[in-house]
This record gives C-alpha cells, sequence and structure tokens, in this order.
C-alpha cells in the first residue's frame, strides 16, 4: 500500500510531550496490523545531539547502528519495540551540511541555492527516506510553531501534504489549554493563535491533542471544534497521567485512533493490545516496592537519564514492583546518609570528572555492604578504579580521562582513539558483540553466551592490570574477543554486583525488559524483602 504520513506538530510551548504523543499514535497503528515507522526532525544547526550538554537536550539516545540521536527515538523503540535507526532522526545542521556539500561538490550548477526548493527537498527526501517500507510514518517535528529555525521543516510538510494528497498525509498539533488559577478557568485562546499560526504556513490541522492540568468537557471541545475548523470528535484531551505507558489507552477511549484510520482511509484488522493491557496493570498494582540510588551527576535534569530512569520501570513491571529512585548528589562528602532506606545503587554514564570521587565512595559501599550495584558504562570504570584503590591498595588508580599522570591507570583511553582529534560522532559507538563467561550472573539474566549491545565510549579498563584485577576477586564476565576488550565485571561472593561498558538501558522496553535491569531489580527486592528499610547499616 502506499505509505501514509502523520506529521505531529506543537503549538504554545515546548516540552508538552510531542514524542509521547507520536508514540502512543504509533503504538495504537501498530496494534492495528500496521508497519509503523517514526522520524523526529530537530531544527537546531548541530549536525547531532552527540556534543550536547545533558541539561539543554537530556539524554543522547544510541541507535543500533550508533547514530547520536535525540531521546525521542528512545520513546519510539519502547513503545513500538522496534528498532530505530541513523535515518530516523535528523538535524537542521545535517540537512544544510548535506546540501552545502552537494553544491561544492556541482551538483547545483548554475543554480542560486535557496531554502525552497533546495532545503526543502533535502527534508523531503529524508522523510521519503525513512518512511521506504512503511504503511505509517509519523514524523514528529521539534520545536514550536512560530519558531523561525522550525520553518523549513513545515513548509517540507505542507508540500508533502500536496505531494502524497490529502488521503495520505495528516496533520497532529499537540497544543496547550493553560488553566489560570485567578479565575479558575481553561483558556483556548493560546491554541487558537497557534493554530492560527499553522494555517499562516499553510497547514490546516486535522487532529488537535490538547494538553491540560484540568478536565476539558465537551463545551470547550466544541468551542476548540469551532475556532479551530477541526471536528469535534478530532479535538482530543492528554491529561497528565501516573506513567506515559497509560497514554496509548488514554488516546485509544477517546478514539483517536478510529479518527486516524478514518481521516486516512485505512481499514485494518481488530485491535490487539493485551500486552499493553497488561504492563499498564502492573505498573498500578505493583506487589512490593523498592528504592534504587542513582549515583549521577546530572541528577537535577532527569532527562539526561531518561532511558535509565524507564528501564528500572520495566525492571518493576518484569518483577510487579514499583520503583523509586532516589538521585544522589554525588559531591556530597556525606554521601553515605543519602544511602540510608536504598535497596540498590545505580551509577550511569557521564563525561567529566564533577563527582568521581562520590560516585567510587558509593561504589565501595555497594561492595562492603552487600548492597546490589549495577554500573553502567561510566559505572564500570568507577567499580573497577574502586576495586584497584581498595582491594588491590594501589594508591590513586585512577582513569586517565580524570588523571593523566596516574601511577595506575587502571582506565585509559582505547587504542583507536588516541590519534581521534573532533569530538563528533567520533567515539565507540553503535553495537558491538560480547562473549559472556558461563555461569555469571550476566550469563544467566540473558541465557545465553553471546550477546550484542550499544556502546558510546572512548575510555576502557587497561589490559595491563586485567590479571591484578582477576587474582584479586573481579570477574571479568564479558569480553568483546576480537579486540581483547572488557565489556562486563561482576563481584565474587556479592548478591549482586555487575558493571557493563555498554548502555543495556538503550534496549529496554515495556513488553521485553532487559535481562540485566530485571535481575538487578529482582536483587533489590530480594534485599528489601530480607533487610527492610534501612541496608546501609545492615
Amino acid at each position: 500500500m502506499t505509505t501514509k504520513y502523520i506529521f505531529v506538530t506543537g503549538g504554545v510551548v515546548s516540552s508538552l510531550g510531542k514524542g509521547i504523543t507520536a508514540s502512543s499514535l504509533g503504538k495504537l497503528l501498530q496494534a492495528r496490523g500496521l508497519q509503523v515507522t517514526m522520524l523526529k526532525c530537530d531544527p537546531y544547526i548541530n549536525v547531532d545531539p552527540g556534543t550536547m550538554n545533558p541539561f539543554q537536550h537530556g539524554e543522547v539516545f544510541v541507535t543500533e547502528d550508533g547514530a547520536e540521536t535525540d531521546l525521542d527515538l528512545g520513546h519510539y523503540e519502547r513503545f513500538l519495540n522496534k528498532e530505530m535507526h541513523h535515518y530516523n532522526n535528523f538535524t537542521a545542521g545535517k540537512v544544510y551540511e548535506t546540501v552545502i556539500a552537494r553544491e561544492r561538490h556541482g551538483d547545483f550548477l548554475g543554480t542560486t541555492v535557496q531554502v525552497i526548493p533546495h532545503i526543502t527537498d533535502e527534508i523531503k527526501n529524508r522523510f521519503r527516506a525513512a518512511a521506504k517500507g512503511a504503511d505509517i510514518a509519523i514524523i514528529e517535528i521539534g520545536g514550536t510553531v512560530g519558531d523561525i529555525e522550525s520553518l523549513p521543516f513545515l513548509e517540507a510538510a505542507r508540500q508533502m501534504g500536496l505531494e502524497a494528497g490529502r488521503e495520505n498525509s495528516l496533520y497532529v498539533h499537540v497544543t496547550l489549554i493553560p488553566y489560570i488559577k485567578a479565575s479558575e478557568e481553561l483558556k483556548t485562546k493560546p491554541t487558537q493563535h497557534s493554530v492560527q499560526k499553522l494555517r499562516e504556513i499553510g497547514i490546516a490541522p486535522d487532529v488537535l491533542v490538547c494538553r491540560s492540568e484540568k478536565p476539558i468537557d465537551a463545551n470547550m471541545k466544541a468551542k476548540l471544534s469551532m475556532f479551530c475548523s477541526v471536528p469535534k470528535e478530532s479535538v482530543i484531551e492528554a491529561p497528565d497521567v501516573e506513567s506515559i505507558y497509560e497514554v496509548p489507552m488514554v488516546f485509544h477511549k477517546q478514539g483517536l485512533d478510529d479518527q486516524i484510520m478514518m481521516l486516512l482511509r485505512l481499514r485494518t484488522q481488530s485491535k490487539d493490545l493485551d500486552s499493553w493491557n497488561e504492563v499498564v496493570r502492573r505498573l498500578k498494582h505493583p506487589k512490593r516496592e523498592i528504592v534504587v540510588a542513582l549515583a549521577g551527576k546530572y541528577t537535577d535534569y532527569k532527562d539526561a537519564y531518561k532511558s535509565v530512569n524507564e528501564s528500572l520501570v520495566h525492571g518493576g513491571i518484569a518483577n510487579e514492583a514499583k520503583v523509586n529512585i532516589r538521585f544522589l548528589d554525588t559531591t556530597d562528602p556525606k554521601i553515605e546518609e543519602q544511602l540510608d532506606g536504598v535497596h540498590g545503587i545505580l551509577v550511569p554514564g557521564g563525561f567529566g570528572d564533577r563527582g568521581i570521587e562520590g560516585k567510587i565512595r558509593v561504589a565501595q559501599l555497594a561492595r562492603e555492604k552487600k548492597i546490589p550495584y549495577f554500573g553502567l558504562c561510566l559505572g564500570l570504570q568507577i567499580a573497577v578504579i574502586e576495586f584497584a584503590r581498595n582491594v588491590l591498595k594501589l594508591n590513586g588508580a585512577h582513569s586517565t580521562e580524570f588523571n593523566q599522570k596516574s601511577r595506575y591507570p587502571v582506565i585509559d583511553l582505547l587504542p583507536e582513539q588516541k590519534s581521534v582529534k573532533d569530538k563528533g560522532a567520533t567515539m565507540r559507538l553503535g553495537t558491538y558483540e560480547c562473549t559472556l563467561k558461563k555461569g555469571s550472573l550476566s550469563h544467566r539474566a540473558y541465557g545465553t553466551v553471546n550477546i550484542s549491545e550499544r556502546h558510546r565510549h572512548r575510555f576502557e579498563v587497561n589490559n595491563k592490570f586485567r590479571k591484578l584485577l582477576e587474582d584479586a576477586g573481579l570477574t571479568i564476565a564479558g569480553l568483546h574477543s576480537p579486540k581483547n576488550l572488557v565489556e562486563i565485571v561482576e563481584l565474587k561472593d556479592h548478591p549482586w554486583f555487575v558493571a557493563c561498558q555498554f548502555h543495556p538501558e538503550f534496549k529496554g522496553r515495556p513488553e521485553a525488559p532487559h535481562p540485566l535491569f530485571r535481575d538487578f531489580v529482582a536483587a533489590c527486592v530480594e534485599r528489601a524483602e530480607t533487610h527492610g528499610r534501612n541496608p546501609i547499616h545492615a
């Protein structure tokens, strides 16, 4: 069948949840048997988000093929339970880079290169390339209607409506209905103005998804319908919910998927949402509760660890447990006090030396107090540094990322990284194979010896210290054999101490929790049941 395009735009303010809206819509259409793909367009000039500060942009999500992408691709993968690739996310910077390279090559000889048609044509080409083989392509356009930088993307979306035909294209506008506390009223005027801005561009939205902290009644929906020229059935309420995984069912109950099917002239098999309903049931009715300490650097901005947070939720789903995350201040000299009442410790990836000593102290407490420990990327390096300092007694052991003059550089730059000068897209990125040690905790979790996981790092365990570490009781539980690189370490005589150089959080799904997160949460549940609420002093 001809590919149908759904464009998701945002109005009034940013951070309304366009990514969750697009993912939820994708889930509903997928449940009807349609092949759905997703695409995120980011209007900033960076070629990709790989060099951006997480405080500005949230986490960088890494795909199987090694692309550093927007965190919304994580939502796409988790909701649709399928892999995204480099072509599922592109930026204005990437578009301009491509067009300018073609101009320098001579592809446009004799032509004045302009935003229209050259930039918009490149954007449309990327729309079509990402949509290849799909029944439905849901394209999320970043930013807010009215922003200068997103105009070429909106113009390309408008042109696609003409070229694909109205029966093959549809526009969903996510907007805000603010509540004015002083007058105790919901206001539709900002949404009216946002839709007016879209119309000036040449786009008339087919569906309004309205975010609001208060219920939107039938009269207000009728008002929005009249002033925005959208059928009442296509004015969809998007209230705040306890979990983002409830959103597809909220939309389904209002008939959003039926409306989309009707507008796109589609007929498909009956809906199959049983698996998703079970996910939501387990989330809303946990049988137990645990506390996991997350010792990171960017804990003031939770989106910096979005995939980690969600993978812990998935581990909770598998164990029918509510996972409460306690974000630690790793610069606090009294960090031990922050660990009272926790049942597990997770040290995620990160860059820079702020809070490093606090993380090392946390790893030491996890080892000595037998608290379940899960290290991701930097979290593995922290575990190795701590072990070298306090078990091997190598005073000053460190990573050359933080101390290039360390006498005991147990973590060092990968050999192939030593000649790298550029920062963008030059790390060890994407999927690499790993061979697990039989009988290890990791082997038991995965149920197989050969696995593959996603990476994003420059530093690795220094093989010069491997024998010392192993002889002292640190198990090398996973190796990338082609280059003899340490991928997983575990501790003997510990209930659950696993640290990996890769990022398992990028492969976690609510319908298929990652094996390591599942077993980490299970170990935390066991700790909670045997040690109660004060494990640090047990």
